[in-house]
């Protein structure tokens, strides 16, 4: 056992002081790295073994068949590497990134994101679009659902904006629900977020977010570990998570069920050793199942963002609190409650119908908009129309599918 440790320490090592001296990759190396990336058969370990060994991936292509085999590399993927016969692709390919602004990241580049690289199985080349500089920001992931209640997407934006605030960049996949509300709610707050996806950079998915992802291309960041032109093949997804945790200081979950595919990202953080964090939910409702169950099994409680930020280590909240000191707007962390409550409308000019209509509007609690007009005896319906209206223009309610209204929390 010790011998296997030494052995995996010294690959480390040997990665670690590769990757110091390592610029951004050439023409021929990135055409490298994409055609060992595409050859069939040959996983991200694999790889992570074959660029601990060789260094280079040049050298990986002119080892020979046998030399191959001696790594640990089956006779058929080793073939496959000799012939060369993934470069055409790789140009193919190279030429897709140069169309959509991609940039290739391999293992080996500064750029790699160091936790990322301290996983079992880190992705061998990413595809980024996008802001190149958050790579080295300190994240945190953000997942739960495809279907939230009300109060989950609630929850979602009012903590992911204030982590945004205090100086985290929020991780997340871009699916529907939770993942889509925490990068909508950072970037309304002009903050830093990463969407890693099941397929390639150039396939938005789902096709609704396509406005989102232009807007990430160019303010935030998109990820992903598949080739371009990749679909959105369901098992891509599950693949894609631990890129999610392995990249971020710790993950948020806000709902999901037992089974869900947040639940599955919680235990590729747990493994990571990386912290879990969970909003809890009410016993009554199915998508609370999984929070409140990693809770009990001892994920931490969040309520507010500062749950999350008293569990980093100290380095990381000494360079949070002096970046939220740089950035301009914005207070220390000590005052960023103050902040957000300082940003929300105020009520003190709301007519007398939206604030007795704003009382009777909940934040988890969905509230039909026949049930609001007979709430409201004394007004005639174009009265409580109109007051809802204003509510929602000054951002105090929001109007949700089926004529259904929530106060904005």
């Amino acid at each position: 056992m010790g011998v296997l440790l030494c052995e995996k320490f010294s690959a480390v090592q040997t990665l670690v002081d590769m990757t110091a001296a390592t610029t951004t990759p050439t023409h021929d190396e990135q055409l490298h790295w994409l055609a060992l990336k595409l050859v069939p058969g040959l996983g991200p370990r694999r790889c992570r073994q074959l660029a601990d060994y060789y260094h280079t991936p040049q050298a990986i292509f002119r080892a020979s068949p046998s030399e191959l085999e001696a790594v640990g590399v089956s006779g058929s993927v080793a073939r496959t590497i000799a012939s060369g016969c993934t470069f055409e692709e790789a140009v193919d390919q190279h030429q897709r990134m140069i169309d959509y602004e991609t940039a290739l990241i391999p293992i080996t580049d500064d750029r790699y994101p160091a936790r990322l690289r301290e996983i079992f199985d880190p992705p061998i080349v990413l595809f980024t679009r996008g802001r190149l500089e958050l790579l080295q920001s300190l994240m945190l992931g953000i997942v739960g659902t495809r279907r939230p209640t009300p109060y989950g997407s609630a929850a979602t934006e009012r903590l992911a904006a204030d982590l945004a605030r205090a100086g985290l960049t929020i991780v997340s996949g871009m699916a529907r629900g939770i993942d889509t509300a925490a990068h909508k709610a950072v970037r309304a707050i002009g903050g830093d977020t990463i969407a890693v996806f099941g397929c390639g950079v150039d396939n938005v998915y789902p096709t609704e977010n396509r406005n989102l992802a232009d807007d990430l291309a160019v303010n935030g960041l998109i990820v992903s570990e598949f080739p371009m032109m990749t679909p959105a093949y369901p098992q891509n997804f599950p693949v894609r998570n631990r890129i999610i945790s392995g990249m971020s200081t710790g993950v948020l979950i806000v709902e999901g069920a037992q089974y869900s595919g947040s639940a599955i990202t919680a235990r590729m953080a747990m493994e990571q050793q990386r912290e879990v964090f969970a909003v809890p939910g009410s016993i009554m409702s199915k998508m609370s199942w999984g929070p409140n169950l990693l809770i009990k099994e001892g994920a931490k409680l969040v309520q507010d963002w500062n749950d999350v930020i008293v569990e980093l280590p100290p380095a990381d909240r000494r360079a949070l609190i002096a970046k939220a000191q740089s950035r301009q707007g914005l207070l220390p962390l000590d005052s960023a409650s103050e902040t957000t409550n300082d940003e929300r409308p105020s009520t003190n000019e709301l007519s007398v119908h939206a604030h007795n209509l704003l009382k009777l509007l909940r934040p988890d609690a969905p509230i039909h908009l026949d049930v609001l007009l007979e709430s409201f005896d004394a007004c005639s319906s174009s009265e409580t129309i109109a007051a809802l209206f204003e509510l929602e223009m000054t951002g105090l309610a929001r109007q949700l599918p089926g004529k259904n209204f929530v106060r904005v929390w």
